[in-house]
């Protein structure tokens, strides 16, 4: 598999609207038309994972940009159940959360996160750090190959 070949989406489960029109703008126009939005763990479970007893609908995205705080399934829940599932175990995860509690980061790298950012609380911070990730992880990062 080439570069070219490599999936291009990006998959961002957020819950809170201003956060997530942040990660838009600061992802830009490149980036928006290849993103996807889940708002709770349930919904990122069957995107990444199929409904129970159904295939997956979706190509794996390229990245998971995942929230701890979602309703329904929190995101170290997400992330165990992804890492502990074949089709998903590799999928390059960056948690972007505003837990700053030690607990969350030990649990996050526990389980095999690619890398935990804490959202800054000013706008434009937050979107400056949103953009860095989205070109680290999208463009310069080489994730895994599909086995």
């Amino acid at each position: 598999m080439n570069i070219l070949e490599l999936p291009r989406k990006i998959l961002i489960a957020e819950d809170d609207p201003n956060d997530l029109e942040l990660v838009r703008l600061a992802l830009g126009l490149d980036l928006t038309s290849r993103m996807d939005v889940v708002h709770d763990g349930e919904q990122t479970l069957h995107y990444l994972l199929g409904q129970p007893g159904q295939a997956p609908t979706q190509p794996l995205p390229r990245l998971l940009l995942l929230d701890l705080k979602l309703p329904k399934i929190n995101g170290i829940q997400v992330l165990h159940a992804i890492r502990n599932h074949p089709r998903t175990r590799q999928l390059v995860v960056v948690v972007m959360t505003s837990s700053q509690e030690d607990q969350d980061l030990n649990a996050c790298y526990g389980l095999g996160v690619n890398s935990y950012v804490v959202k800054p609380l000013e706008a434009q911070q937050f979107a400056a750090v949103a953009q860095q990730v989205g070109l680290y992880w999208m463009t310069l990062n080489r994730p895994p190959l599909a086995v």
